[in-house]
């Protein structure tokens, strides 16, 4: 790394970063915002070869060149096999994938409309959370990688549960490995999920019960008017 004292080499967690093993079905990257998981988590969707405001390996499109250049340093080792699908979603630029696919699909061809692949629906006449469940349940075939990026900003709780669902059968029978930044404390509770937390110290693996995620909702739900009472205090 060039200079330890710009972004986005100057977060701690990319700062102190030497080498990271992830697991082979899911990998929670949590922390605070601005702590540098989406960044990393970017870096490591390009080094795979993904486009960088989302989408499958064939897409190429950019509406605002926004990336860091932490992809430029790292080096990713891959398995022998390569696996035959892939995706990488980011919330924020989801909307451009389904206006990219609006786009090829209008232009001359012999071979089925891209739509096709994800319900035959227009991703734009449908909610945030409803286009995501539709690229879980027809584009993502099995067998890929799937690099996700606070994907439960388009859920609600219950279709956590159901996207939670749809990823298992991709992972037990599909083969898949996912490897994703949440704040869900929901998704997060996967089973066996390996999860690491983005601190002001650096980055650590952690169990469930040890994220601040966790605590939070937890302390929040046992004992809501408490945690009002205290939150709205006036403390002077």
């Amino acid at each position: 790394m060039p200079d330890f004292d710009r972004y986005p080499f100057a977060i701690p967690a990319i700062r102190t970063l030497d080498e990271l093993d992830l697991d082979p079905k899911v990998t929670f990257f949590v922390g605070d915002n601005g702590s540098g998981k989406s960044t990393l988590l970017e870096a490591i969707a390009v080094g795979a070869g993904f486009n960088a405001e989302g989408g499958s390996r064939n897409f190429s499109f950019s509406t605002r060149s926004s990336e860091s250049e932490l992809h430029r340093y790292l080096r990713i080792a891959r398995g022998v096999r390569r696996r035959r699908d892939g995706f990488f979603l980011r919330a924020e630029s989801y909307f451009n994938v389904g206006t990219e696919i609006e786009k090829f699909d209008h232009e001359p061809s012999f071979g089925p409309k891209i739509i096709a692949s994800y319900g035959g629906r227009s991703l734009h006449e449908q909610s945030h959370g409803e286009s995501l469940l539709a690229l879980a349940q027809n584009r993502w075939r099995g067998d890929g990688l799937y690099i996700l990026d606070e994907p439960e900003a388009a859920l609600s709780p219950n279709r956590q549960l159901v996207f939670m669902r749809i990823m298992n059968k991709l992972v037990e029978k599909g083969g898949s490995q996912f490897i994703m930044s949440t704040h869900s404390p929901i998704l997060t509770a996967y089973p066996g999920a390996w999860i690491y937390e983005f601190t002001r110290e650096g980055l650590r693996r952690v169990a469930y019960e040890d994220t601040e995620h966790y605590r939070v909702t937890r302390d929040f739900l046992n004992a809501r008017e408490q945690c009002l009472e205290r939150l709205f205090a006036d403390d002077g």
